[in-house]
């Protein structure tokens, strides 16, 4: 009996689905992706006293999605917005 269970144990572990393999998609392209924004993407979802301390050379700009900012476009600056209220990151992205 205890052969039998061992044996569907191992048969149910050659059918689990392997990980995929070679490089996986970035979401952003790489003409808009200048500031590495595919890079911090983990933070959308995250408070913003979870941002890492900016790269040195890097150019960075934290701000609330309500918040008055600049519209001249940078595509090296990295954009990471927050909600004013709570706080959590909604964007990171170029601009």
């Amino acid at each position: 009996m205890r052969l039998v269970l061992i044996a569907s144990v191992v048969a149910l572990g050659a059918c689990a689905a392997s990980p995929p393999t070679g490089p996986r998609p970035d979401p952003i392209p790489p003409e808009q992706n200048q500031c590495r924004a595919s890079d911090y993407q983990y933070l959308v979802g995250r408070q913003r006293s979870e941002v890492p301390t900016q790269p040195v050379g890097a150019t960075w700009r934290v701000t609330c999605n309500s918040c008055p900012v600049t519209m001249d476009y940078n595509p090296s600056r990295l954009n990471i917005t927050y909600d004013e209220r709570t706080g959590v990151i909604d964007a990171v992205r170029c601009g």
